[in-house]
């Protein structure tokens, strides 16, 4: 398998948070597939992973917001599609697939490779290997499934770009039509916190970060045209907090009370 960068290398610690989960706190996210892939990973990887309750979990919830819109994104347009950016080694295919949707997962070319080893692409999931910021894996998409709803899936992605990036993102997947976006993102003080604490902690503090949003409006009224906010939600709202150590609950209830991690759920 490809040896990874010190961004694309990240892919490992949400796998870690949701095996975490699923083995202690199924009521926030259980994935099958994270368990059954667990002794395919590098073996040093469990050994040495340091990691604290707290950013385990944060990574396990960003799954689980993620399945919970993806979710009513399909009961809401039944011939919806998902797309996910920076997919690394996400399994969400597996826990949401309602035997009908199609799915893209797209990330960078050595990353897809990476995953082909782990993952085989499943019936209805295509893995398009490429750069998020260029405009051949959304004309594709789009060439794929013409006017079907599209909700593009944006976890753990925007951190490491400049702003003026994702923006530029943002607005040519809005070019398409009939889209929407959900990302996860941090604001100011997040970020700072981020910087310092989490990343340190999960064995990355060499990753450089940049983007970070204090308000979901005025990102939209950035992007410009017709974007409208569906949600603006602090992270851990809808998280269950029952049974997890008191630093832990303290840490999620502090983040969501000064919205320092939230989702984000845009109509482009």
């Amino acid at each position: 398998m490809q040896t990874l960068g010190v961004v694309e290398d990240t892919l490992f610690v949400p796998m870690l948070g949701r095996i975490y989960a699923s083995e202690h706190y199924p009521q926030i996210l259980y994935d099958k597939k994270a368990l059954e892939l667990k002794n395919k990973l590098p073996s040093d990887l469990i050994e040495q992973n340091k990691q604290n309750q707290y950013t385990l979990l944060a990574s396990a919830s960003r799954s689980a917001n993620m399945d919970r819109i993806i979710r009513a994104f399909l009961e809401r347009r039944p011939d919806g599609v998902i797309v996910q950016l920076g997919c690394g080694l996400e399994t969400t295919y597996h826990r949401c697939d309602n035997g009908k949707t199609h799915w893209y997962a797209m990330d960078l070319p050595h990353v897809i490779e990476y995953r082909r080893g782990l993952l085989p692409e499943p019936e209805r999931e295509l893995y398009i290997s490429g750069d998020a910021f260029a405009k051949d894996w959304i004309k594709k998409v789009r060439n794929d499934v013409l006017d079907a709803p599209i909700l593009v899936t944006a976890g753990g992605l925007f951190h490491y770009f400049e702003e003026h990036k994702v923006i530029a993102l943002l607005r040519m997947i809005g070019q398409f039509g009939n889209m929407e976006v959900v990302f996860d993102t941090v604001n100011k003080r997040g970020m700072t916190m981020m910087k310092k604490k989490y990343m340190k902690q999960v064995g990355h503090a060499d990753a450089q970060m940049f983007f970070y949003v204090d308000s979901a409006e005025e990102l939209a009224a950035k992007i410009g045209g017709n974007v409208k906010v569906i949600a603006e939600e602090p992270y851990y709202r809808y998280i269950p907090k029952n049974d997890l150590k008191l630093s832990t609950k303290v840490s999620m209830t502090v983040s969501d009370q000064f919205k320092m991690v939230k989702m984000i759920h845009l109509k482009l």
